[in-house]
C-alpha cells in the first residue's frame, strides 16, 4: 500500500518493511470484484505499488 512519505507502518499489513522506491501504482476501489486484486492479493480498497524495489 501506498502511504505518506512520513509513514513508519503500512497501516494495510502493520509491517515496517517500508519503500519509496517503486514502479507502477494501481487503485483497487472494489477488491471482492477485481480480477487484478486477487492476482495481488488485496482484500481491501486503496493505493498500491505494482512493484517495489
Amino acid at each position: 500500500m501506498i502511504t505518506e512519505k512520513t509513514a513508519n507502518i503500512c497501516p494495510n499489513c502493520k509491517t515496517q518493511d517500508i519503500s519509496s522506491e517503486f514502479i507502477g501504482e494501481i487503485f483497487i476501489l472494489k477488491p471482492e470484484e477485481s480480477d487484478v486484486a486477487k492476482r495481488m492479493k488485496i482484500n481491501n480498497k486503496g493505493h498500491y505499488a505494482l512493484r517495489v524495489r
